[in-house]
């Protein structure tokens, strides 16, 4: 056994014998001791799992906080921090309609486990993010930044070279329908009053 195993293992004792200490000792700031104790006894055990976030993934504190009520932060909206019996770990995140609790549980492991399992899906939901991201600010093709080729808001020469011909050909059509009305009605009323019309016309 090296001595950097002796070491860890030994802290681990010290921490423990703080914990029982203070439970034998009905104490308000022994108490919180012994919280702050078994926090970083978890803290100890997500030490490798935070090793291994990318140094560009800033969206983790993981850091133990002092205070009336100890808490270990894994990041801005979850923590962890002991439940009123002292011996229960209970995981926690803040959200827009209230606290959810997470994982609740006197063994270590199995909060340390789902605190693994959370750590793993908000990394994985940042990388969607930022994939999602990228496609968007460098326009997919056939996206509508793609087609209007700019901004939205800027009529370009060509629109508007095609705005000023269909307006052009509609008006175009418009003269064209007045002015086969005009031919309708005359054949109309030449054929009404052809009779009075015929000797004017010289027609037999």
């Amino acid at each position: 056994m090296d001595k950097a195993t002796e070491s860890r293992r030994l802290s681990d004792v010290v921490r423990k014998a703080r914990i029982a200490a203070a439970e034998r000792e009905d104490v308000v700031v022994e108490m919180r001791d012994a919280d702050r104790a078994r926090l970083e006894l978890l803290a100890d055990e997500l030490e490798p799992v935070f090793k291994e976030v990318p140094a560009e993934d800033d969206q983790f504190d993981f850091f133990l906080s002092s205070g009336e009520q100890p808490r270990l932060w894994i990041d801005a909206i979850a923590h962890v921090q002991m439940g009123p019996d002292r011996r229960t770990y209970r995981f926690v995140r803040d959200t827009r309609y209230g606290r959810v609790v997470i994982a609740e549980s006197a063994d270590l492991m199995s909060v340390a486990d789902s605190i693994t399992h959370y750590v793993a899906e908000r990394m994985v939901q940042r990388q969607r993010f930022l994939a999602s991201d990228t496609v968007y600010s460098t326009g997919a093709p056939g996206s509508q930044a793609d087609k209007s080729g700019g901004d939205q808001n800027e009529t370009s020469p060509a629109r508007q070279q095609g705005v000023n011909t269909i307006s052009k050909t509609g008006a175009l059509q418009a003269l064209s329908w007045f002015a086969l009305g005009l031919v309708v009605a005359a054949l109309l009323i030449m054929a009404v009053f052809w009779e009075q019309l015929a000797p004017v016309l010289g027609a037999d």
